[in-house]
């Protein structure tokens, strides 16, 4: 991601979640809720959550876990990974190679990385999850599907990826009024609250201009995921989507 995106989500850890439950109308929580649990019923003993933001995906999985699973949650902003360690566990700077399993097995092991060149081993991980964070990975449809391959590379075979994203309604009418909302009430409210015009006119615009379900899904496959499904949140305004890595003898 560029400097200038870093720089902005290092400006909104002190209101990110407030600002994202007051324009979702409370509706982020019970989708990352719902999310999370599609995530836990995978099992598997090393999971993680990238772009994690201030950690409310991540805390939702923990709360989700075995005991013994070991949680990890990575972000490529120091300040976000500050206001979530104050909540959680251990702040590590990235740049070494790890496995999960070295990273400790209680509460939440927060460390920073970039999302595109992650710091584990090939087929280290049973679950990678993503929560709001894929709108700002989508620079170009090149550097998404390079993004989903790195989190294809990290999983072990049979491991899992789920998505939760806002989409695009397949009602032109809900699509109309959707778009509306984002312009007219997310983005001033969210530059209100936030004192950041530039940064909720950046994440209104990636919010409409953002993929389907169905795109999502086909690009998801086209990484090198197989199984992929999703279900549509709230007449379409957000989606889920579970994919898995293919077992060891798949051409991926």
């Amino acid at each position: 991601m560029s400097d200038a995106i870093r720089n902005m989500f290092g400006e909104l850890p002190r209101v990110y979640e407030l600002i994202n439950h007051v324009v979702s109308l409370g509706m982020d929580v019970p989708w990352r809720k719902r999310a999370a649990r599609l995530a836990s019923e995978k099992g598997g003993a090393v999971w993680l959550d990238v772009s994690t933001g201030t950690g409310e995906m991540a805390a939702y999985l923990r709360r989700r876990a075995e005991p013994g699973t070991t949680v990890i949650a990575t972000d490529f902003s120091m300040p976000m990974l500050l206001s979530a360690g104050k909540k959680k566990e251990a702040v590590l700077e990235g740049g070494d190679t790890v496995s999960g399993p070295t990273l400790g097995r209680r509460g939440i092991n927060l460390l920073m990385a970039d999302t595109r060149r992650l710091p584990f081993l090939s087929g280290s991980l049973d679950l990678v999850t993503i929560s709001m964070g894929t709108r700002n990975i989508n620079t170009s449809a090149a550097a998404l599907r390079s993004c989903l391959e790195e989190f294809h590379r990290v999983l072990k075979p049979g491991g899992w990826f789920v998505n939760l994203e806002t989409s695009q309604p397949e009602s032109e009418a809900v699509k109309s009024l959707f778009h509306a909302y984002v312009r007219n009430i997310l983005r001033p409210v969210g530059a209100l609250i936030s004192g950041s015009r530039s940064a909720y006119s950046y994440l209104a615009s990636t919010i409409c201009s953002f993929y389907g379900a169905e795109e999502l899904a086909e690009i998801i496959r086209a990484a090198g995921f197989r199984s992929v499904t999703f279900e549509r949140l709230f007449f379409g305004v957000a989606a889920v989507h579970v994919a898995e890595k293919g077992g060891a003898g798949d051409a991926r």
